[in-house]
């Protein structure tokens, strides 16, 4: 089973959700961290790191003896990341998606691929916890290769619980994809719901079941709850406005180790979750 935990933007409480589930089931778990620009979620289940495994993508190295300019490795590529204007190809790896097409297209065999790390995938434990991050190098602009990298740690077997990257771009969906559920973590605010409309919309398109955990509830306003029973959207759980849940976050901390009834409505959550998979597994079954 894996649960994609997402939010149309940052700051919502996606983690918070994420670590407390993780934490309150009374089984193993696994948990990866698909938020690789700024994993956090160790911090707060004090994850031991047993191992690092670096992650590179191949990009062209073009060996001008042999290269004629005949600019064709340019005209394949769509990122730009080699350009030639009649002369010896200009590289760009940082924009370079390893998609090896300029290797392929060259007449004379002058690109080959060498590897460039972007990052590292780091796994441990925290208790029940399996765990498992990518942490992407310093002034990288794309996060799904190494998305991609944490999410081979998935077992088809186990309960895996993704924290997704904040957004609707490509890193929210590379991690997404491929999920039985997801839920979408949004705060009742104007903000919250401008971006929940726009994960909703990005969840719908991927064909996924979802629903919505609506957290820091008093804070704001109703239109969240409104905009999700026009639309059919159901909310699975609420979290309260609740200083003492602020507070253990700013100390790393668990909410469930301060809001005892908060371990429960995780409980409830998750078997909602799976009965929501179930059912949906029944239906394909059935077609």
């Amino acid at each position: 089973m894996i649960v994609a935990i997402a939010s149309g933007k940052g700051g919502t409480g996606k983690t918070t959700v994420a670590v407390n589930l993780a934490a309150a089931l009374e089984r193993p778990v696994r948990l990866l961290d698909c938020d690789v620009e700024e994993p956090n979620c160790h911090i707060f289940l004090d994850a031991e790191i047993d191992a690092s495994v670096s992650v590179g993508i191949p990009v062209p190295v073009v060996d001008e003896d042999a290269c004629t300019a005949c600019g064709e490795c340019a005209e394949m590529c769509q990122y730009n990341a080699i350009v030639s204007l009649k002369t010896k190809p200009l590289l760009f790896p940082e924009l370079c998606h390893g998609c090896g097409g300029c290797t392929r297209v060259c007449p004379e065999g002058a690109i080959t691929e060498k590897e460039r790390e972007v990052g590292v995938v780091e796994t441990g434990r925290a208790g029940r916890v399996a765990f498992a991050q990518g942490r992407m190098n310093l002034g990288e602009p794309m996060a799904p290769p190494l998305i991609r990298a944490v999410k081979r740690h998935i077992e088809a077997d186990a309960i895996n619980l993704l924290d997704c990257p904040p957004g609707t771009a490509c890193p929210m969906i590379t991690a997404v994809r491929g999920a039985d559920v997801v839920l979408l973590v949004t705060e009742p605010t104007p903000f919250g719901l401008h971006d929940l409309r726009l994960a909703v919309e990005t969840v719908r398109l991927l064909g996924i079941p979802f629903g919505v955990v609506v957290n820091r509830v008093g804070v704001g306003d109703d239109r969240v709850h409104r905009y999700c029973a026009e639309e059919g959207v159901p909310i699975l759980m609420e979290i309260p406005d609740d200083r003492r849940i602020a507070e253990a976050y700013s100390r790393g901390e668990l909410a469930i180790g301060v809001a005892g009834d908060l371990r429960r409505a995780f409980v409830r959550l998750f078997e909602t979750l799976s009965e929501t998979v179930a059912d949906r597994a029944g239906a394909q079954t059935e077609s």
